[in-house]
Formats: C-alpha cells, sequence, structure tokens
C-alpha cells in the first residue's frame, strides 16, 4: 500500500487544477510526461536497491558511483527537503482542521499532528508502515471512486446524462500551445515526488529484494491510473477554464456530477494525504540522518537505535527541526519560511539527477547476477532520463514563479559542499567509522 498509495499527495488532489488551467485540457499528457520520467527514476532505483538494499539507498548509491562529496550531498539534501516538509505538511493540515474547527490555534494543531507522528515512528518501523497502509488505503479508495464514477459521468451511464467529451475540444485541446504541455511539468512533477521512499522502507521488511521490485514495477500503474487517468476525467467533465479548477479538482468534478457533501468528503481526503505526507516525510528524514550518522558525517549519537531497531535520537532530531518550521512558519510566514521553501524547492530534481548518474555509473560495476531488476534500454534511456531533469532545472530557471526556487536550491547544495569541505578538513588524520547496517 506504501508502493500504491505513497506517490499521491496533496498536490494531486488540490494542486491539479493549476495544471490543468496552464496546459488546457491536454493537460493529462502532462502527467503522463511526468509518469514516465518518474517511472524511469524509480527504475534505476529499483535496479540499484535490489543489488543492494540499503535503508539510505541514495545517499550511498551516489557515495559508491562519485565519492563521498556526493553521498553526503544527497543525503543532506534529501534530509532537507523532507524536514521542510514535515513543517509545511504539519501548517498544511492543520489549516484543513481549521475549517472544521476555527477557534482552535493552528500553532497548537499543527504541533499536535506532528507528535501523533512523531509517536507513529518511534514506537516501530510497524507502526509507521500501519499508519501509511491506512493512509494510502483511504486516498486510493478516493481516487477508485472518483475513477469509477467519472467514467460511469462522461460515457453517459450516470442518471440524465448523456455521453460527453466536448470539454476536451470546445475550446482547444491545446489552448495556450503545445509548448504548455512541456511548461507545466515543472508543477507536475513536485506532485510524484514521494515514490521513491517505497525503496527506504522496503529495505526494513522482511524481503527486500522483493519489496522493490515489487514497488518500482507498480509505479507504472499508480502513474497510468491513479494520475493520468483521473486528470482526463476532470477534463471531460469540468471545463479546463473553470475558476473553480483553482480551489480543488476533484470537488469541483464531484459537485459537477452531483455528489452531495463532495468539498467535505474531500477535505477529509485532502487531510488524509497531507497526513500521509508528513508521516513518511518524518520517517525518511530521520532515516537519512541515521546513514548520515553511520558514515560519520552527522552526529554519531543519531546511529543509535531501540530495541525496536528503531533511530529514536534521529527521528526526535528531524521532529525538532519540523516543529522549528511550524514555528517559522506562524511567525515569519511569508519571509523566513518562505525562504525555507524555496530553498528546498529544486532540491527533489538534484536528488533525482545524482540516481540517474549513480546508475549509469554502477550498472557498469554490477555482477550479473545482482542484476534481478534492470533499467530498460540502457544506458540510453538513463541518459536520456538525465537530460530531461536538466531540462526541467533550465525551465524553472526561465519562469517566473520558480526562478527563486532554483537559485536558493543551488544555494543550498553550495552551502552543504562547503560543510563537506570542512568535515572533510576537521577529520584529516582521524579513523574512518564504520559502516552502518543496511537492514
Amino acid at each position: 500500500m506504501i508502493a500504491i498509495g505513497g506517490v499521491i499527495g496533496a498536490g494531486l488532489f488540490v494542486g491539479s487544477g493549476a495544471t490543468i488551467q496552464a496546459a488546457g485540457p491536454a493537460a493529462f499528457l502532462t502527467y503522463a510526461v511526468t509518469g514516465v520520467l518518474i517511472v524511469m527514476v524509480m527504475r534505476m532505483l529499483g535496479e540499484m536497491a535490489v543489488a543492494n538494499p540499503s535503508t539510505g539507498s541514495f545517499a550511498d548509491y551516489s557515495r559508491r558511483a562519485l565519492g563521498d562529496w556526493a553521498g553526503f550531498s544527497v543525503g543532506w539534501l534529501y534530509w532537507y527537503f523532507w524536514v521542510i516538509v514535515v513543517g509545511f505538511e504539519a501548517v498544511a493540515g492543520g489549516k484543513l482542521i481549521q475549517d472544521w474547527l476555527p477557534r482552535a490555534p493552528l500553532w497548537l494543531v499543527a504541533l499536535l499532528l506532528m507528535l501523533a507522528m512523531t509517536a507513529a515512528n518511534l514506537f516501530s518501523v510497524r507502526s509507521y508502515g500501519e499508519f501509511e497502509y491506512w493512509f494510502a488505503s483511504v486516498k486510493v479508495a478516493a481516487i477508485v471512486a472518483f475513477l469509477i464514477a467519472g467514467t460511469c459521468y462522461v460515457f453517459g451511464l450516470w442518471p440524465n446524462k448523456d455521453m460527453d467529451f466536448s470539454n476536451l475540444t470546445k475550446t482547444g485541446f491545446m489552448p495556450h500551445g503545445p509548448g504548455a504541455i512541456f511548461s507545466a511539468i515543472v508543477i507536475v512533477i513536485f506532485s510524484m515526488v514521494g515514490a521513491e521512499i517505497a525503496t527506504i522502507a522496503a529495505a526494513e521488511s522482511k524481503d527486500p529484494a522483493k519489496a522493490i521490485s515489487q514497488a518500482t514495477n507498480s509505479v507504472i500503474y499508480r502513474v497510468a491510473i491513479f494520475f493520468v487517468g483521473s486528470i482526463f476525467l476532470i477534463a471531460v467533465i469540468v471545463p479546463w477554464d473553470s475558476p473553480e479548477l483553482g480551489t480543488s479538482p476533484y470537488v469541483t468534478a464531484f459537485k459537477t456530477m452531483g455528489v452531495p457533501a463532495a468539498d467535505h468528503i474531500m477535505r477529509f481526503v485532502v487531510l488524509t494525504a497531507v497526513l500521509s505526507c508528513l508521516n513518511s516525510a518524518m520517517y525518511t528524514a530521520s532515516r537519512m540522518l541515521f546513514v548520515l550518522a553511520g558514515r560519520g558525517e552527522a552526529p554519531r549519537s543519531w546511529l543509535k537505535v531501540n530495541t525496536r531497531g528503531v533511530p529514536v535520537q534521529a527521528i526526535l532530531a528531524s521532529s525538532f527541526i519540523g516543529f522549528v518550521c511550524v514555528i517559522l512558519a506562524y511567525f515569519f510566514e511569508h519571509t523566513v519560511f518562505l525562504f525555507l521553501l524555496n530553498s528546498s524547492g529544486a532540491v527533489i530534481l538534484f536528488v533525482y539527477l545524482m540516481i540517474t548518474i549513480s546508475q549509469f555509473i554502477l550498472r557498469r560495476r554490477t555482477p550479473d547476477e545482482k542484476l534481478i531488476v534492470k533499467m530498460w534500454g540502457y544506458p540510453f534511456l538513463t541518459i536520456l532520463t538525465a537530460i530531461g531533469i536538466v531540462a526541467i532545472l533550465v525551465a524553472m530557471g526561465f519562469q517566473d514563479g520558480t526562478r527563486t526556487q532554483l537559485w536558493a536550491s543551488l544555494l543550498s547544495w553550495g552551502v552543504i559542499l562547503v560543510l563537506f569541505a570542512v568535515l572533510r578538513l576537521t577529520k584529516r588524520g582521524q579513523p574512518q567509522p564504520e559502516e552502518p547496517a543496511t537492514r
């Protein structure tokens, strides 16, 4: 269920409206192209993860392929991205709950949400998985219900409704031109982030190779059905230029179909998606700290685990930084917190780029008997994927809404590289730490 529902976040339920308005009815093609890119990255990651299961997979593979600087960069960049997400999702969840409880202080609600997810992660990795299973179940159930109802609606199997696909072409299939399909990828790709978490969690399962293989293979169906399929239905049901799409396209579609209490139902689903992301962000950030501590690139105390194998101090450290972000969001939402969000905006693309480069290099070093899962069309599709990621980064630099994110994220990477150089100078001549356990 983590593999199936983990990639479905609030970005799909809420942010997809902006994509439809930007690309028109052809927005589902934007999701298809972006989905192919994510599938390629996941396949490459799956190849490396099955051959060498590791809790800190991305950082470990980058380290083996490119050296310590790459492992240090990927580990801290990925941690930084998700620890900012912890604070952001806690605030987003608090705002959703305020719709039902308007008198509840935002900071208090956000704190309670963080405490709940921290407790779930502290108890055991099984409790994290259990929470994520139910969160994913709600999200998947909502999407499946929409797919069934939407399909019946557009094919005329709905009460008092005839088959109608006119919204696809009424004002043009690509009203802003073919270029809008590709320019909108910059928005869409961030709504698909999180698919790779399944490979981290699988490393702590009973059969890592099998779990990772299943997770990476299932991403194809997830993207095709949940993203491309549902966006196509929305484009058929609701006119692409409807102002109501900006709030929540799924609520708008349900209302168009005449489903009662659609706004309350979808608010609950979005809250579930937010909590799912918060839960996963806490888990992922703590595991990255655990791996970095094992390499001597973070305080060694974060390497300690309790009797249930949980890195308690790494979780608490990530939770503390997340709560600091909540405080900053409350007092300095449009200054400090906005800068933190911008400075992590393109970080995940840097990580994906490092994954592609690492797979390109490690494939040549891996014995054939370990290549149970193989990247398709190697090396051509690997190179093409890397070019696609670079193209998205370049596009971010040319778009007003994302240019600041790109430069602030590059600044973050620069700071991390400086810290790596300082760490290397201070540790020169000292004995190297032992490798941490992969499970």
